[in-house]
């Protein structure tokens, strides 16, 4: 790997004011014209003036001191590598203000970052593009020169140039649109001055869209934008953004501080959402729902991009991070919050509990990797940026706030974070100033704390032990690093603080007893708590960290999973420590298996969820053994009863949680190849091909994907079909997603291919090849050989950004290849890495337990002798 080249921030003897800026898409050529005219202030002289500015040429540049003579730059020196280009002028630029005019042309690319296009097609028919942009972290000097970082705020006077026919947005609302002089199809738009704000914030579209619009309880005019003839598919959306609004304003008791906000939904878009101050960009599948089409899961992420979106108007667009070395802090913490907005919105989604399978558990997974990073990374080349928009930004950064949240207590946090937007509005801020206003509000040791949670990799796993004196319980508790691959036993071990809750069965929903585990270890006293009671360590799974108890801990806590007095967010935690104990070779997985039958009873879509997940992880593990079918039938068995209880149809009074239930139940059943479920599946499939009885929207997946498990090439066609028939993004990708479970090699081959066609849209790509690589040990190999085989295309299609990342991530699981030592990609050099990492802990576990899984799946078959 070359060495990088050492990485320098822009000089700061010019900086910006305001940014006037007029810009003229061609829709047609995808190219555009741009006129800037920055009002800055030489704070030293100098001879030239250094800038980003990436893909623009530069037609003309000059500098007028304000009441001087204006003065032309004679030379553009780009530094292409750098990103920057250096104006040079004659004379020295005095002190003082002064105005930047530069004429420039651009390309609208299709590389879905900066100012680029995106084609969707209209209702008649017709392929059209519109101009969009995208410019975190690093893009807006693709649309026009810029000082382009978080820290160098100015504010903004947009102007677009565009075709009548055509809607235009920004960051803020019209205040003139206007015939344009030189051609009569044209109109100038013009909007308002934004607010002093980063250039990674600033926003335009140009294209064909319908509207919903609400007013929200404090006086925002909220606007959903749908493709034409979908405004009905922004409604929920609308409702859901007009509540958080109010919602935010309170909790931060700060008020949104643009007179709107638009939320709009873009064809080609490789992020999920971006929160641009007052035009937040989305996929279509994260912001249009369809009463008809879409199914719960979909309504339920909806409110959580738009929730994350909304909380960045305060938290990140208000007040910035200082640099990219902060992301983690306006990521992670809007990943928590929005789980936040989301139980006011919805409290019957009992979101909190899925919060815990969604983003705890995957980051405490990721976290225990050897090769990994902490939350708070040095980021200096914006090239490295891309790299930490990963789940150690988002949910370690959202689990640890939410550890915080809870240790210092609703009132003190929101008293913190209110000081906090106060002090830095309009300002950049680092995540020490926010540790500093919250140990202000709070009085405990804040920046000690999260330090030990945000400056260094990995977590703890709390070792637990105990014993009876009379009416009181000591418990003995000890710290040290948990590793993926066992504890960590070297020398200098690291340690947290860790923040240590207790609960006892005689009120599992109460916390019994606080501490703060300061040191390697410590002994703790529980007065009056009789002999029979179990104890329970972090109760509602908050602290980020593992638990391994001792063995009469964990048997005394079985009981409460059976009978369902443990709580289920307790419950799933309890499965989870074990599983990834078993996993690094703590304890056998037979005793993970022994507890997953004790799941018999369990009602929790949340717990059956991570349970399915495990059981995933395990089946996949055991593909390449010769009693694969033991483990599907240890599915079946433990599924069964649940599927019997929930059927086939909704029942009166159902709501959103049976609905997600009933589909995970019924898809693992039919994956795992239960007869009853598989023949229902088809008949059921049959009867929607055939537009007998459409299938509900939340019963879809998982009978596409039994019938694609079990089908034919006739199955496949009928998918293909229906895919090029749906007028929906969500179905296209819920299709998307199932495609790769057909088993046969030449349709898997097939599967692949159609990946790359123009009938999948560039970012959904990914998701097809990723549902190859993960439902069987011959959709590995064929997936991983397909993305070798189109590397070239793959990765200009991308240009190395986070999507090349997951699509690694998906595909690469096996050990021995040494492609990327001839095809480098700096983005995803980590996660090559981790996959590798991954592959060797799966065969030492296999390795190790195999025999005795083997031996479990036969004995508990046997009859009683």
């Amino acid at each position: 790997m070359p060495e990088r080249r050492p990485f320098v921030r822009l000089p700061t003897d010019v900086y910006p004011v305001n940014y006037g800026l007029c810009l003229k898409p061609d829709l047609i050529d995808f190219t555009f014209e741009g006129k800037l005219e920055a009002v800055v202030e030489v704070t030293q002289a100098t001879t030239q003036i250094v800038m980003n500015c990436a893909d623009i040429d530069i037609i003309t540049a000059s500098f007028a001191p304000e009441g001087g003579e204006e003065i032309n730059a004679t030379g553009f020196n780009y530094q292409n590598e750098d990103e920057k280009v250096t104006l040079s002028f004659p004379s020295a630029l005095q002190k003082g203000s002064g105005t930047l005019k530069i004429d420039f042309v651009g390309e609208l690319n299709d590389k879905m970052k900066g100012f680029y296009r995106s084609k969707y097609t209209t209702a008649a028919g017709d392929i059209r593009y519109a101009a969009v942009t995208q410019f975190e972290a690093t893009d807006a000097r693709r649309a026009f020169p810029c000082w382009d970082e978080p820290a160098i705020k100015a504010t903004f006077d947009i102007a677009l140039i565009v075709p009548k026919d055509r809607v235009a947005l920004s960051n803020m609302n019209v205040i003139d649109r206007k015939p344009y002089p030189e051609d009569e199809n044209l109109v100038e738009v013009k909007f308002a001055t934004t607010p002093i704000m980063s250039t990674y914030l600033v926003a335009f579209v140009i294209g064909e869209y319908d509207y919903v619009e609400s007013q929200s309880s404090d006086g925002v005019t909220v606007r959903v934008y749908t493709p034409v003839g979908k405004a009905e598919q922004g409604k929920f959306a609308l409702e859901v953004a007009t509540k958080t609004l109010p919602f935010y304003k309170d909790y931060f008791s700060v008020p949104y501080p643009l007179p709107k906000i638009d939320l709009i939904a873009i064809a080609d878009f490789a992020a999920g959402a971006m929160e641009n101050w007052g035009l937040v960009t989305y996929r279509e599948t994260a912001l249009l729902i369809d009463p008809k089409n879409s199914c719960s899961s979909s309504r339920q992420w909806v409110a959580l991009v738009v929730g994350h979106e909304l909380a960045h108007q305060w938290f990140g667009n208000l007040v910035t991070m200082e640099w990219w070395t902060h992301l983690w802090l306006n990521e992670g913490f809007a990943s928590w919050i929005e789980y936040l907005c989301v139980d006011h919105c919805f409290p019957e989604y009992d979101i909190w509990t899925q919060f815990v399978s969604a983003d705890y558990t995957r980051a405490l997974d990721l976290d225990a990797l050897e090769i990994n990073l902490p939350i708070e990374v040095n980021v200096g080349h914006p090239s490295e940026v891309d790299e930490i928009f990963d789940a150690i930004s988002y949910s370690k950064g959202a689990s640890v706030i939410r550890m915080l949240h809870n240790y210092i207590g609703d009132e003190d946090f929101r008293k913190g974070m209110n000081a906090y937007l106060l002090k830095f509005q309009h300002k950049n801020a680092s995540t020490e100033d926010l540790w500093d206003c919250l140990e202000q509000a709070s009085g405990k040791p804040i920046a000690a704390v999260m330090g030990s949670w945000t400056k260094q990799m990995g977590f703890p796993i709390i070792v637990v032990d105990q014993e009876q004196q009379g009416d009181d319980r000591i418990l003995k508790l000890s710290q040290k690093k948990f590793c993926a691959s066992g504890p960590h036993n070297g020398e200098d071990c690291p340690s947290w603080m860790v923040p240590i809750s207790v609960c006892t069965s005689e009120d599992p929903k109460c916390t019994k007893l606080n501490v703060l585990l300061d040191r390697p270890e410590t002994t703790i006293t529980l007065s009056g708590v009789a002999s029979d009671q179990w104890i329970k360590i972090n109760p509602g799974t908050v602290g980020f960290y593992r638990i391994q108890y001792s063995s009469s801990m964990l048997e005394s806590l079985l009981p409460g999973v059976r009978d369902l007095s443990l709580q289920p967010v307790d419950r799933l935690g309890l499965q989870n420590d074990l599983f990834s104990l078993s996993r690094a070779g703590m304890i056998s997985t037979v005793e993970v298996l022994k507890l997953m039958e004790a799941f018999v009873n369990e009602p929790n879509y949340t717990v059956w969820s991570d349970l399915s997940c495990n059981l995933g992880v395990l089946s996949s593990l055991l593909s390449h053994t010769d009693f694969h079918e033991e483990i599907q039938e240890f599915i079946r068995d433990l599924f069964t009863p649940i599927g019997l209880e929930l059927g086939w149809d909704s029942k009166p009074g159902e709501g959103h949680l049976d609905a997600l239930l009933r589909g995970l139940v019924l898809g693992k059943l039919g994956k795992a190849g239960h007869k009853p479920t598989l023949e229902e599946a088809r008949r059921r499939f049959k009867e929607h091909v055939e537009g007998k009885q459409v299938l509900p929207a939340d019963l879809r997946s998982p009978v596409y994907l039994t019938v694609l498990k079990h089908g034919d090439s006739a199955t496949l066609d009928t998918m293909l079909k229906l895919h090029k028939q749906a007028d929906m993004q969500e179905e296209k990708n819920r299709i998307e997603r199932v495609l790769g479970a057909i088993s046969a090699p030449d349709l898997i081959q097939k599967v692949l291919n159609f990946a790359l066609s123009e009938e999948v849209r560039p970012q959904d790509t990914v998701s097809v090849i990723g549902g190859v690589a993960g439902s069987s040990k011959q959709g590995r190999k064929a997936a991983w050989k397909f993305v070798k085989d189109n590397w070239e295309e793959l990765y200009n299609r991308y240009q190395g950004g986070f999507l090349i990342s997951r699509l690694i991530k998906v595909t690469r699981k096996t050990k021995e290849d040494s492609f990327f030592e001839s095809h480098p990609a700096p983005a995803a050099e980590r996660t090559v890495q981790q996959c590798c990492e991954n592959i060797l802990l799966n065969a030492a576990w296999l390795k190790r337990d195999a025999d005795d899984i083997h031996q479990y799946l036969l004995q508990r078959k046997a009859p009683p002798v």
